[in-house]
């Protein structure tokens, strides 16, 4: 059996789908999002079985792009949960034949509450539809199972349907990333936006030392750091230099090197600094990347050494 061509064909079973929907979408979907960018409440979404699952998805993706929204299954909703919709909410119920018999069951008590609903199923006179304020239609031609049985190309179309409602309202609120990560503190894009030099940097051990500390006595120092890096300082305790493990592999091949020269003799002079500790840390990672450098220092003004970033401590806060 030819898997790979099956596999193929339900693919493309389901994209000529989603095209033929999209060339049929019409004015409801400008209602769809004036409706719910006007309510003052939550978006409710319910549905039973696979438009459940469907739903609940859908809910979960609006709530991570700025709206309101959270999944009511109907019959949680028959027990007690209905009384989670208030005034001031909206519902969208998913069907595709509009008959769902734990769905149909709630509806007289949605419209009772007199807010909006807005229907995804795939006939207007289905029950679903004829109680709906706004239809969107999901209707196929073909299932991508073999028996044309099995919600394949509908459920697909519904989810993707539910992402276009989702881009729709994040385009007319102007939503931004900065928004999108503040929903996501946690994630990737969360770190890259609001993780600051400070919150990461280390202010506390730091292998600093005098500028004119003879090279055996700041190898001590450097070893101790395990950073790779010791950072030389003036009297007034302002950067000067930066001796690395690879100042130092350099060095040796010198013929006059000696430990008993100074550490500064070798060491790479005015390194790379910033003195704002506010800068994002992703920001940071970018000009460590961009020098190819091991270690930012971070000073005041003054080049006075307030502490250091080192690129594993990026990689292990996940910054990329």
């Amino acid at each position: 059996m030819d898997f790979k061509k099956i596999a193929k064909e339900v693919l493309k079973i389901e994209a000529e789908e989603l095209l033929n929907s999209a060339s049929q979408i019409g004015d409801e979907m400008g209602k769809v999002v004036k409706l719910i960018s006007s309510i003052k409440g939550k978006l409710i979404i319910t549905g039973v079985g696979k438009s459940g699952l469907i739903g609940a998805k859908i809910s979960a993706t609006l709530a991570s792009t700025g709206t309101s929204s959270f999944f009511l299954h109907p019959t949680e909703a028959l027990h007690g949960d209905l009384g989670m919709i208030d005034k001031n909410d909206a519902v969208l119920a998913i069907s595709y034949s509009g008959e769902s018999e734990e769905l149909v069951n709630i509806l007289p008590h949605i419209k009772r509450f007199e807010i909006p609903l807005i229907a995804m199923t795939s006939e207007k006179s289905s029950t679903l539809g004829r109680y709906s304020d706004i239809f969107l239609s999901i209707k196929i031609q073909k299932e991508a199972c073999p028996l044309n049985t099995a919600p394949t190309s509908s459920t697909t179309l519904t989810l993707a349907l539910g992402d276009a409602i989702a881009v729709c309202l994040m385009k007319n609120s102007n939503f931004a990333k900065e928004d999108f990560a503040s929903f996501h503190p946690g994630g990737a894009l969360g770190k890259k936006l609001f993780v600051k030099v400070k919150d990461l940097m280390r202010i506390e051990n730091l292998p600093i030392a005098n500028e004119n500390i003879k090279l055996k006595d700041a190898l001590i120092i450097l070893s101790q750091g395990r950073v790779g890096n010791l950072i030389l300082v003036d009297k007034k305790n302002r950067l000067t230099s930066i001796l690395s493990d690879g100042d130092l592999r350099r060095a040796m091949m010198k013929k006059d090197f000696s430990l008993d020269s100074l550490a500064k003799q070798y060491a790479t002079k005015n390194p790379k600094s910033i003195s704002n500790n506010k800068l994002l840390a992703s920001e940071t990672l970018e000009l460590i990347e961009k020098y190819k450098i091991q270690l930012l220092v971070i000073t005041n003004r003054k080049r006075k050494v307030k502490g250091i970033l080192h690129i594993h401590d990026l990689v292990e806060a996940g910054i990329k």
